[in-house]
């Protein structure tokens, strides 16, 4: 049932993302408009195939396996043997050169998928506690969430450019004598898109991640700790994330300034999940 709901959402954001990208063309005329089919064609495909390798690119997500040194190997082992508890395929590792802890995963499906970890998740965590964010992602994995939020990310990221895209574009129009509604229509229509995209990516998958989770890594304690602590450092050390619109993709929401694309916030009180985690206990 997972699956099929989040099949339809993808299919709903991919549609009206071609629809936005017409409505905004045609505010410009044929000429726009097939620039707007075009465009909105393109980033389709974009969104489809290859949101999950940007949302890695964009954190310079590097691969480790089980023969890398150190930290990485371990992280390898640890995805493997979780994954194998939760009877999965082995998604990709990755560990993320950033100071911000945190983790994410991605991906079109379990056998096309990734879990990645920053610097910072890897020395702030104990096992225990890094065990239970592993199984968190894992749990994403499984439940198929990992699509619907990569292409959501991209999609927020589209919003955005078309808001600021048309501003600017409105703006220099209203000095030739064009109509000043121009670029505010196109604001107004970036932003009622962004508060669809919020509606559609369900707090609720955090919840169920978090119980699933749990079940993987074999009790809710490592979670526990891992969110308090995440929560802590997380708003504290800021995200070098060039593309803030990715923030649903993390455990905890990262700190990446004010913006326009926290309007993209999907994450549910870290309070709350702990309350419904310490049920399980």
């Amino acid at each position: 049932m997972t699956r099929f709901v989040n099949n339809v959402k993808t299919a709903v954001l991919l549609g009206g993302l071609m629809g936005l990208f017409l409505v905004v063309g045609s505010l410009y005329g044929q000429g726009g408009l097939l620039i707007g089919l075009v465009a909105g064609g393109l980033t389709n495909v974009i969104a489809w195939f290859f949101s999950d390798k940007i949302a890695l690119a964009s954190m310079r997500a590097q691969e480790v396996d089980a023969s890398t040194p150190g930290v990485g190997g371990e992280l390898y082992r640890m995805v493997d043997e979780l994954r194998q508890r939760a009877g999965m395929p082995m998604p990709k590792v990755c560990i993320c050169p950033q100071e911000a802890p945190n983790a994410f995963a991605t991906g079109r499906s379990p056998s096309n998928a990734a879990v990645a970890v920053t610097e910072g998740a890897l020395r702030l965590l104990n096992e225990s506690e890094l065990r239970g964010v592993i199984g968190h992602e894992l749990a994403h994995i499984k439940n198929r969430d990992t699509l619907i939020s990569c292409i959501a990310a991209t999609v927020a990221g589209v919003l955005a450019f078309i808001a600021q895209w048309g501003w600017m574009l409105g703006g220099s129009r209203d000095r030739e004598g064009g109509n000043p509604l121009v670029s505010i229509l196109t604001v107004v229509i970036a932003a009622v898109g962004a508060a669809i995209i919020k509606a559609m990516i369900s707090r609720s998958r955090e919840y169920v991640a978090d119980h699933d989770g749990a079940m993987i890594a074999g009790s809710p304690h490592g979670l526990i700790s891992a969110l308090q602590k995440l929560e802590i450092y997380s708003g504290r050390i800021p995200m070098q994330n060039p593309n803030p619109a990715q923030n649903n993709l993390f455990i905890v929401e990262p700190l990446c300034g004010s913006s326009m694309l926290q309007l993209f916030a999907t994450h549910p009180a870290t309070e709350r999940r702990i309350i419904e985690l310490r049920k399980l206990a």
